[in-house]
């Protein structure tokens, strides 16, 4: 038998994911689609199904196969979020381009939330 439950769990999170972003987000907020980027989670699960594949024991697979799909959520997200921290001078200011969007999107919403993601981490 061949471990893949967990690369078909996140491969359907992902389309439910998509599915909000395109509807919800683009379509009926009109905000754009690559603010609300979903996380790229296929490389962890594919390490998390070969960890079960080799040990056959699903102790060491919530041992060591979660560890694994923990360190390698970062790595993956750096192809889709990597972009946005090249450098661009804009009007003789350099910035990056993350600061770039976030300046030229017009934030709409209660002063006491944009306040609340200026300072946060949503940032």
């Amino acid at each position: 038998r061949q471990p893949f439950g967990a690369t078909l769990s996140i491969t359907g999170l992902l389309v439910g994911k998509w599915i909000t972003i395109v509807f919800a987000w683009y379509w009926w907020a009109n905000f754009p689609a690559n603010f609300v980027m979903p996380a790229t989670m296929v490389g962890s699960a594919l390490i998390l199904d070969y960890t079960l594949l080799l040990t056959r024991s699903w102790m060491l697979t919530a041992i060591f196969g979660v560890w694994a799909f923990a360190m390698m959520f970062n790595p993956t997200q750096y192809a889709i979020f990597g972009y946005s921290h090249q450098p661009v001078v804009v009007d003789g200011q350099l910035m990056s381009l993350a600061d770039y969007m976030g300046f030229t999107f017009v934030r709409t919403g209660t002063p006491e939330y944009i306040r609340i993601t200026e300072v946060g981490s949503l940032r």
